[in-house]
Order: C-alpha cells, then sequence, then structure tokens
C-alpha cells in the first residue's frame, strides 16, 4: 500500500509566509478570504457617482475589483502586505509647503517606483511559497482592480480612516501595500478595530474639501487625482487651491495623529533622488524633455510625461510668490508646442500682472 501524501499544516505554513515576508521587508503580513459584498456595494454606488472622474478603468473593471476569484480564477485566499516608504533624509514636509517658490512632491514618489521595488519582493515571496507547496499564485501592487485597502483592513493591518486610506497604530500610514492572490486554504485573520474616534484633522486640512464626508472621497477635487491620474486642463477655480503641489498630496496624512507613530523606511530604493525632495519650481519648470526623461527613469513620477510636469508646475508657479524670475520662467514656455501647457502658463502669468 503507497504511503498516503502529507496533508499541508495550513497554521504552520501561513506562519512560515509572514515570517519570509518579515524578512523580505515588510512591516506586515495579514491573510484574508475573498468576500467583499459590503466594498463591493461602496465601489458600485461611488463609480455610480461618477466619482471616480476620468478614471475610466475604474468603472470598466467594475465589480470585478471586489471579487478576487474573478480576477483570478481560482483565488481562495489573498495575502496583504505593506512596506515603509518616507524616506529618512526627505525635508520636513510642512517646510516645504510653506514656501511657495520649492516644489513640493509627495513623499512616496521621491525615489525609486515602487511598483518596481514591491513586484521584486512580492515575487521572490510568491515564489517561496511555491518551493514550499504547490499551489498558484500572482502578486499585485497598485497595478490591477484589486480593493488593496479593503483587503489590507480585513487582513488586520489596519483600518481605513477618514480619508479612505489604511491606518495603522504602529506604522501610521506612510506605506504601500501589495498582494498576492493563492489558491490555497489558508487561515485568516481577523480585521482590526477602527480608530479614527471623533477626529476629523484629515478632512479639516484637505486643501480642496475632496473629502466629502468620513469615509468619502470625491477624486475630481483630489489633488493627487488633478496631477496624477488627470491628463486635461485641471479647472481654473482649483488651480490656486493647489498651491505648490506639483505630484500627488500628504495633506490628509500629515494631518493625521497616527502618524507620530510613523516608521521611516529603511529602504535604499526609497531614499530622495535628484534632490526632489527640496527644489525650486523655476529649476523642474526648466527642464527639458530629455533632462525630464533623464532625471526621472525609474521614478513614479515619469508616467505622468513631460507636458503633464510642465503643467503642474506652471500652475504651482501661478501660486508662488510674485518675483521677477517666475515671470521670466513662464515667458520661456509661451510658445511650447502643447496647447495644454500653453494655456497654463497664460492663466500663472495672469496670476502676476504685477510684473
Amino acid at each position: 500500500m503507497q504511503n498516503a501524501t502529507p496533508r499541508t499544516d495550513y497554521d504552520a505554513l501561513a506562519a512560515r509566509i509572514k515570517a519570509w515576508g518579515n524578512a523580505l521587508g515588510f512591516q506586515a503580513v495579514g491573510i484574508v478570504d475573498t468576500h467583499l459584498d459590503a466594498a463591493e456595494a461602496h465601489l458600485l454606488q461611488w463609480l455610480a457617482q461618477g466619482r471616480h472622474g476620468a478614471m475610466d478603468y475604474m468603472a470598466k473593471h467594475g465589480a470585478k475589483r471586489a471579487r478576487p476569484a474573478e480576477l483570478v480564477p481560482g483565488t481562495l485566499r489573498v495575502i496583504s502586505l505593506r512596506m515603509n516608504y518616507y524616506p529618512e533624509h526627505a525635508k520636513d514636509s510642512h517646510a516645504v509647503l510653506a514656501d511657495g517658490s520649492r516644489a513640493f512632491i509627495s513623499r512616496y514618489a521621491l525615489g525609486r517606483d515602487y511598483h518596481k521595488v514591491l513586484r521584486n519582493r512580492l515575487e521572490k515571496l510568491a515564489q517561496q511559497i511555491r518551493d514550499e507547496v504547490e499551489c498558484q499564485c500572482r502578486v499585485f501592487t497598485d497595478s490591477a482592480p484589486v480593493l488593496e485597502v479593503e483587503l489590507a483592513q480585513k487582513a488586520r493591518l489596519g483600518w481605513r480612516g477618514k480619508h479612505t486610506l489604511l491606518l495603522s497604530r504602529e506604522q501610521g500610514s506612510w506605506f504601500f501595500l501589495g498582494e498576492i492572490y493563492i489558491d490555497l486554504p489558508l487561515p485568516v485573520d481577523a480585521p482590526q478595530d477602527n480608530h479614527c474616534g471623533t477626529c476629523q484633522a484629515c478632512m479639516d486640512i484637505c486643501p480642496t474639501l475632496a473629502i466629502t464626508a468620513p469615509y468619502q472621497l470625491d477624486a475630481r477635487r483630489c489633488i493627487s487625482y488633478l496631477t496624477i491620474e488627470f491628463a486635461g486642463s485641471i479647472p481654473p477655480e482649483m488651480r490656486p487651491l493647489i498651491g505648490n503641489r506639483i505630484y500627488g498630496c500628504d495633506d490628509c496624512q500629515l494631518a493625521c495623529p497616527w502618524n507620530r507613530f510613523a516608521h521611516k523606511t529603511v529602504e535604499p530604493d526609497f531614499a530622495v533622488r535628484h534632490g526632489l525632495g527640496d527644489v525650486p519650481l523655476t529649476e523642474l519648470f526648466a527642464w527639458d524633455e530629455a533632462t525630464f526623461h533623464a532625471r526621472l527613469a525609474g521614478s513614479a513620477i515619469h508616467r505622468i510625461g513631460h507636458e503633464q510636469w510642465l503643467r503642474n508646475i506652471a500652475v504651482a508657479l501661478g501660486n508662488a510668490p510674485t518675483a521677477p524670475e517666475v515671470a521670466t520662467t513662464l515667458q520661456s514656455r509661451l510658445q511650447h508646442p502643447s496647447a495644454l501647457v500653453r494655456e497654463h502658463v497664460e492663466w500663472a502669468l495672469r496670476q502676476h500682472r504685477g510684473l
């Protein structure tokens, strides 16, 4: 009589997966099932209200985002992971935001593109699991229709804050999320309680009032959406509210009390590159397309392209303190071949009519 195939000890395997994830640089690892019915209802309502703006891919995928087994057939569990990103030597964000002549870039984008960093680590973890037990698994990091925050919340990595980002009592919110979809019946973790209480600091600080109610975000008003996801003409009424934020916005995170407990990253790939943590707007606006590609290759910023980069900086220069060098810098782009760039440059110059 042949020996029976040993049964997998899924509790022990789950413990090893978490240990492997920690060894690969993830600060937290959790495991959840694929049931996201409540999140699906919220997603469909959000889409029906048009709050996704021009992010057509959100509507295209629809409910698939909340149904992991439709995205990857056979999926039984999702391994959710988070990794800190706040750079150790980044200049104080409040100081940069307070100086209208400097460019503010969301702190997650100051180093190497997180998609590449996390995907590499996730693939290593997935391979460790495959080497241990026969299975099918696929990795994601902000690269497919995945409800990352909802999955991370269920996995006990934190709770959804009123700004809709994930919050952790031990790590705040300065971290990236990644997932591994897997076809094994691993034991699941219990969700963490919400600890926002009556605080609404994130709502009060939002420059554009994009957080319309607790846990409700209108992307069309969000500066991160306007400067990154939206490729068209920024609505004129929104431009003064953007200030000197040329790529993303961290205000809701900067105001959150839980970020007092955040830890800075130990990942060299997330260190500040090319002095982007504190640089004059005029210097960045002078970059030609070749310089843009050379300096930002391998950065998350690179994907918006040079035209949108100039559009964003033109708006920031329109909001900058009036000075002769600001007008001179803007005038250098008045004949730019892009109508989008010219429109925003002309608007910016009108903000400095005294020159």
